[in-house]
This record gives C-alpha cells, structure tokens and sequence, in this order.
C-alpha cells in the first residue's frame, strides 16, 4: 500500500538565503472503486483507510446503508498489465438484494461539484436516495461556546498536517463536543467518506446524534454526504457554497460556517443552536 507522506528535495529561500533541503508532502494516488467487478469511480485520495473511503462513498451514492448490505471489500491484483497489485483497485462487494446503480455514463453521480448536473438535478437527487430524514428526535442542541472548540480539537488532531501542511481533515463529534473519530486525507470529501465507511463497517449509521466539523469550506458535496448519513451538524471553518445552503436548508441539516474562535455564521438548522439570548435579525 501507498505511503501516506513522501519525501522531495526542494529549493528554500528564506529571507535571501538559499539552500537545498527535503520536505515532507502529502501522497496523492488515483483509487479506482469497482462495485461487484465494474468500474464505478475514480478519486484522487491520500492512500490509507481505502476500503472504509470506497464504503463510505457508497453510502453517499446511495447504494450501503448498512453493515448487512456490504458482504466484503478487497484489493483487486493484477490490476496493471504485468499482474501486479497497485493497491490503488478496489472492489466492493455487496450483498445479495442491494440495489445497484446504473453504471452508463448518464448514471446520477452528484458526489462531484463538477458533475454538471443543474441545482435542482442536485437537489431532488439526494432527496430521492436519502435513507434517513434529519429527524432527530430530541433535536440536538449545541451551544456556539461547544462549536468554537470544535476547529481547535479537529486541529490537534491532525497528525499528518503537522508533518505536510497539506491535508484536510474531518471529525465527527457526539453532542457534548467528545471526538469520536477523526480522517485525514488529500480532498475533504474523501477525509469525509473514510468517517462514513468505518461507522457503516461498525455498524453506526445513521449518524442522528453526531457534529460533522470540515477543514475549509463547505460545499454541497460535504453537505450531501451529512445528509445521506443522517448527521443533523455540518461546521466547518470556511464559507458554505450557495447550494451547501440550499441543501441544508431544504433537508432540515443545520450547517455552521466560518467557524472561528468565537465568530461563526448560521446559515440554515439555527433551531438547533442553543442561544443564551434571542438571535437579533434584521
């Protein structure tokens, strides 16, 4: 399997002076997802937790729901013409009865910002795959004071950063603001995917009781995937995109943006922000 980091000489000018020296990047390697033996995906990741990254993007397709629909995940040898393995192919088997998506070119791939597919097309795509409606029930209350230790929490946990400067990083956190569990990787969405299939792989999901928390911004992708897992709290410490919003606010998700030291902006679910006083409008 891929190394997470890799090491490269690079030139380092610093205030006039110039020397030579390694630096530590992340790792960037394609992983191609097959479902059943078909070509289904293909992502760019930070290698490590793939098959947790394949299952978790098939949640958000749609297709897993639970630990019973998944029957295994394996590293598909002789992917290359020589026979070897690249650990960069993985194959997902599902278990016998679980529906399968169309594999031609027009199948409904809404993962990806770039996909082409209109807001409305977005919209009323996770509106008709999604398992479970953002009913939690009581609702989740968190206070802005629990939200603005949650970028600082995400941050010392990031191993990997500390060593690169180049990975985003995904938490989920219970209610009270503990850390459950915590992914690093090359896109957000992938960091987010890695989360979602270890929960499935466990037996988690749905997600009613968790805060999602996303180095940099949030987009409409990261918002589908807190949709399709049932997560109520999408935070994270950049802008949301006007469809994130969309998103959220159509589907009940209460989503937090510039998430950063004691400021941050409500944009949709602000039922479940537990305010000491009335929020002022206007």
């Amino acid at each position: 399997m891929g190394r997470v980091t890799e090491r490269r000489k690079v030139l380092r000018i610093r205030d006039g002076a110039v020397s030579t020296r390694p630096d530590t990047l992340v790792a960037e390697e394609p992983l191609e997802i097959r479902l059943n033996g078909k070509p289904l995906a293909i992502t760019m990741r930070t290698p490590g937790d793939d098959f947790a990254l394949a299952a978790g993007f098939l949640v958000s397709e749609g297709v897993l729901g639970t630990a019973a629909d998944l029957r295994n995940i394996v590293y598909c040898a002789g992917a290359t013409a020589d026979g070897s393995n690249t650990y960069n192919v993985v194959d997902v088997r599902t278990a016998p009865g679980v529906a399968l998506p169309d594999f031609t070119l027009e199948r409904n791939v809404y993962t990806t910002s770039s996909c082409g597919l209109c807001g409305k097309a977005s919209l009323d795509a996770v509106r008709t795959t999604a398992r479970w409606p953002l009913a939690d029930t009581p609702p989740l209350r968190v206070t802005p004071e629990l939200l603005a230790d949650l970028p600082g929490r995400l941050r010392a946990a990031q191993r990997v950063f500390d060593r690169t400067g180049g990975l985003h990083a995904a938490a989920l956190f219970d209610e009270d603001g503990e850390l459950l569990d915590t992914r690093e990787d090359v896109g957000r969405h992938n960091a987010v995917d890695k989360l979602v299939g270890r929960a499935l792989r466990n037996d988690a999901l749905p997600l009613s009781r968790t805060i999602l928390m996303v180095s940099g911004r949030a987009s409409f992708e990261l918002a589908q995937k807190a949709v399709m897992t049932g997560i109520p709290v999408l935070a994270a410490v950049s802008a949301p995109s006007s469809l994130a919003v969309d998103l959220a606010a159509e589907t009940g998700l209460t989503l937090v943006g510039f998430l950063r030291g004691t400021s941050m902006n409500v944009y949709a679910g602000d039922h479940r922000i537990a305010l000491r006083e009335p929020a002022a409008h206007g």
